[in-house]
């Protein structure tokens, strides 16, 4: 039920954003501009920029194009199905509340930095651009929303105990 309202409030919000001042849309900007700018502190110089012929961004490191980041990178569709998860295995509302908002920070802030590091990747070993993307690239991200949810299962089973 959260999946399906949440992915339907997130679509909305696609089709909403057709067209706005941010490209492709406002999360895929902001996720394009801060991946960018944690490449650039690791010493390689970023640009980002409008793909022409496709809704997303083009990053650039050290003037060669390296990676999209497109509506997927942004980490949104993996929130709403952590979000749904924890959920469905809720315990109070203030216990289930702060673990969904810390979760989603957490996958936020470790997905911008998975993007820098399979841009640097892409920059250094372009030749691994499969392995990067297809093996490393998802599992960074899916195992941490995995472990995030075997601690909210752990945690909610021994609070069930409890009672």
């Amino acid at each position: 039920m959260v999946y399906g309202i949440a992915s339907g409030i997130y679509k909305f919000y696609l089709d909403f954003s057709d067209g706005s001042q941010f490209y492709p849309d406002y999360l895929t900007n902001l996720v394009a501009k801060q991946s960018s700018a944690i490449i650039n502190s690791f010493g390689y110089p970023t640009e980002i920029e409008p793909h022409k012929l496709e809704p997303s961004m083009k990053l650039i490191v050290k003037n060669k194009f390296v990676a999209r980041v497109v509506e997927g990178c942004n980490s949104v569709s993996v929130i709403i199905l952590f979000a749904s998860f924890v959920v469905a295995f809720a315990g109070s509302f203030k216990a289930t509340f702060f673990y969904v908002l810390a979760g989603s920070s957490l996958i936020y802030a470790v997905n911008l930095i998975r993007i820098a590091i399979l841009s640097i990747g892409l920059y250094k070993y372009p030749w691994r651009s499969e392995l990067l993307h297809t093996v490393i690239f998802p599992l960074i991200i899916y195992g941490l929303v995995f472990l995030l949810w075997m601690v909210w299962v752990h945690y909610y089973s021994r609070q069930q105990k409890s009672k």
